[in-house]
């Protein structure tokens, strides 16, 4: 049984530009609500999260929707077309408005005494090093007195610049406004896009497709974050971010015309459907869909989708917890160029998508989940023992760590939800999914940075990360259902996946 990869790949641009986006919104927006109007990491929190309270009403809603319409370009396609053009507008909109705002802080000196606070911190960390190696505690304490009077000037340049905020609040409440129109744009066509993958591709196939529609967008990602070293978007608090947006909105664009001048969604879903009635893969629900009826799930199916959703929620709220706020912790905490090493555990990622959907196949999506759990909480453990004297190469094998972690775990999970959906509700089971992880990623901006501001983000950053991952572990192993078919049928081979 083979994949049809050059089909995969060409679904997978719509998975592309979406991690596009939202590697460019991760990086970017909490440093501007942090830096251009200086709001508190618990506000900052709330406002992250509002994507996902939008999201947990929406992409039931539109995966659902989904499912129910039939156009002569597919299900999904309109959906991802009107969607795309919708958010890069809004996106590009957003910044516009940012420029505004930041026009404002910089009319006063707060650039100017932030550098050189700046300045003084990165001093006094060299003053830190030396004296550490030294074993000099004199010059030790000295150097940790200097830090905190430089953090206590670069927050209170913060206040300030929540004082020019609340001194004129419109361009907030237009960055907001903009940007529940952004999100909503985004939420659209994020079930449609993700579910496009089941809809071609037949169920044993699913994490090994899964795994190229991650690489797709690993690769968005990986694009967007060699942009943010060409802009240095880690470099300066208080830069224009308008060019930077505009280079990411191209490349979402680019990779929507490749997917309209290729995807031919009709043709390739009715292929799949001929396949898994041809080779008896499903035989009930291929029934039970041409019948137009539903199948409801048994009581021990349904006991394994909930348990399967507490764990994506789980481990989301843990990964989430990281990356929504890594650029502000890599900035602020250890002081570095947050962009390459989440390169290094992007490249880890991509390096590790297909090999495993190939395990999974072997030994099943449920052990393969289980084995990147761990991957993945011991990455972040190790994580609490990282400080700005950390030399850099250290942290490397810890970014591949959780790279890898984070792909084996994401490759097989969201096939364990559709493996369960019946009577043509792939739409509707990937809104659930989406579901799971969005209320989790509610949750986690929020209390995480409700307990940064309470013990510092240095104390509580992978330490929470770390929780939440592990207990995922346990709802996971009480699965039953929902793992993928053993690859022993033989007449399976037929379908080899030629080129379109």
């Amino acid at each position: 049984m083979k994949l049809n990869y050059k089909r995969t790949i060409l679904v997978g641009f719509a998975f592309f530009l979406i991690s596009a986006f939202w590697q460019a919104y991760d990086a970017i927006v909490p440093l501007i609500l942090t830096n251009h109007y200086g709001l508190p990491q618990t506000v900052s929190g709330i406002v992250m999260s509002i994507d996902n309270v939008l999201a947990v009403f929406m992409l039931p809603i539109f995966g659902a929707l989904s499912d129910r319409i039939s156009t002569k370009y597919g299900k999904r396609t309109p959906f991802i077309v009107l969607g795309t053009i919708a958010a890069v507008i809004a996106f590009i909109s957003l910044v516009l408005v940012d420029a505004y705002q930041l026009k404002s802080v910089l009319d006063t000196t707060i650039a100017e005494r932030y550098a050189a606070a700046d300045e003084l911190l990165k001093s006094a960390k060299e003053a830190l090093k030396t004296a550490g190696k030294a074993g000099n505690e004199a010059a030790v304490e000295a150097a940790r007195m200097l830090m905190d009077s430089a953090e206590d000037m670069m927050e209170q340049i913060r206040v300030e610049t929540l004082e020019i905020t609340l001194s004129n609040i419109w361009p907030l409440v237009a960055f907001i406004g903009v940007l529940l129109i952004t999100l909503m744009s985004m939420a659209t066509f994020r079930s449609p896009a993700v579910a496009l993958m089941p809809d071609v591709t037949v169920k044993p196939l699913r994490s090994k497709g899964n795994a190229i529609i991650n690489l797709m967008g690993t690769a968005g990602g990986v694009l967007v974050l060699v942009l943010g070293m060409i802009f240095d978007t880690s470099g300066n608090k208080y830069m224009s971010y308008t060019w930077y947006v505009v280079a990411v909105t191209a490349i979402m664009l680019t990779g929507l015309c490749v997917f309209i001048s290729t995807v031919k969604e009709r043709k390739w879903a009715s292929e799949m459907q001929e396949d898994t009635v041809r080779l008896g893969l499903d035989k009930q629900d291929a029934s039970v869909e041409e019948s137009g009826e539903k199948r409801s799930l048994s009581k021990a199916e349904f006991r394994s989708l909930m348990l399967i959703l507490a764990s994506v929620a789980l481990w989301y709220i843990g990964y989430n917890s990281i990356t929504s706020k890594y650029s502000v912790y890599a900035m602020n905490v250890l002081y570095f160029d947050f962009n390459f090493t989440l390169i290094v555990a992007q490249a880890a990622a991509i390096v590790s998508y297909i090999p495993v959907g190939i395990v999974a196949s072997k030994i099943g999506r449920r052990k393969t989940i289980l084995a990147g759990i761990v991957m993945l909480a011991s990455a972040f453990l190790l994580g609490n023992f990282i400080n700005f004297s950390t030399p850099e190469f250290v942290m490397y094998p810890i970014f591949v760590l959780a790279g890898m972690g984070w792909a084996t775990i994401n490759v097989n999970s969201f096939p364990m939800v559709v493996e369960l959906a019946k009577g043509g509700e792939v739409g509707k089971y990937t809104g659930y999914y989406y579901t799971a992880s969005m209320a989790a990623q509610i949750v986690a901006p929020i209390l995480s940075g409700f307990l940064y501001d309470i013990f510092g983000m240095r104390v509580m950053f992978f330490s929470f990360g770390t929780l939440f991952v592990t207990l995922s572990f346990v709802t996971m192993f009480f699965v039953k259902h929902g793992d993928s078919t053993p690859e022993a049928q033989g007449a399976l081979e037929s379908l080899a996946g030629a080129d379109d």
